[in-house]
């Protein structure tokens, strides 16, 4: 029994560390998505709209279920501003999930790379809260690109999230109404190592940000490291 029960102990540890290394590779794979989407000399993300996001949430490689207009789902991060009224700087990673019916059909399966912008206080307390669809429970708008691109454009003004992809090279604004997101609960514990939700990690600071987290947060923070009141 003791040796079973050691067994079972080594299996859990090996399990956890894989765990661990998984999410350790999706907040890179999410690190080099945003940096060469910043990159991007023309048509990226306009500053101006980065500099008001409350929060920045990346999927990286997303891909179709099945054959046709197959479900979709993909695993990313969430990073908000710290602080009170998200003027502070940009939090650890919380591990999220992003599902839908349709996402990938447009570019044939490929799989493709997702950047959402969530714009304002309400959109940040909508996705953190619970499993949100987007459009229903929270407005959302395909984002303008081009790195002079006003803020000030009606679908900026109103959208609580504007989002972007990126697939076969081809960068833009995208639709994203009717997919949901949500906070990934195992991929978080994998993480840190405890049940946390995502509003406990990006909100109220309850984690040690991992090393492994640090190259995205860098790049938010070298990108946009103030937020324009």
């Amino acid at each position: 029994m003791k040796a079973l029960l050691t067994s079972m102990m080594c299996l859990c540890c090996v399990v956890s560390v894989v765990g661990q290394k998984k999410e350790e590779d999706r907040l890179k794979e999410s690190a080099d998505v945003l940096k060469e989407i910043m990159a991007m000399p023309e048509k990226g993300i306009p500053k101006d709209l980065l500099d008001k996001a409350e929060c920045v949430v990346v999927f990286p490689s997303v891909k179709k279920a099945g054959l046709g207009i197959g479900a979709s789902y993909g695993r990313g991060a969430i990073l908000c501003r710290t602080g009170e009224d998200f003027r502070g700087p940009w939090s650890a990673p919380a591990m999220f999930a992003l599902e839908g019916a349709s996402i990938g059909f447009q570019i044939g399966g490929e799989a493709t790379d997702f950047v959402l912008l969530v714009m304002n206080e309400k959109g940040a307390n909508s996705v953190m809260s619970s499993k949100v669809k987007l459009g229903a429970d929270a407005s959302a708008a395909a984002g303008p690109v081009g790195r002079t691109t006003s803020a000030e454009t009606d679908i900026a003004m109103k959208a609580e999230i504007l989002s972007y992809s990126r697939a076969r090279g081809i960068f833009g604004g995208i639709s994203l109404a009717g997919s949901t997101l949500r906070s990934d609960g195992g991929a978080n514990k994998n993480l840190y190592g405890k049940e946390l939700d995502a509003k406990q990690i990006v909100r109220e600071n309850k984690v040690t940000i991992p090393a492994a987290a640090k190259p995205l947060i860098d790049i938010l923070a070298q990108a946009s490291p103030k937020h324009a009141s």
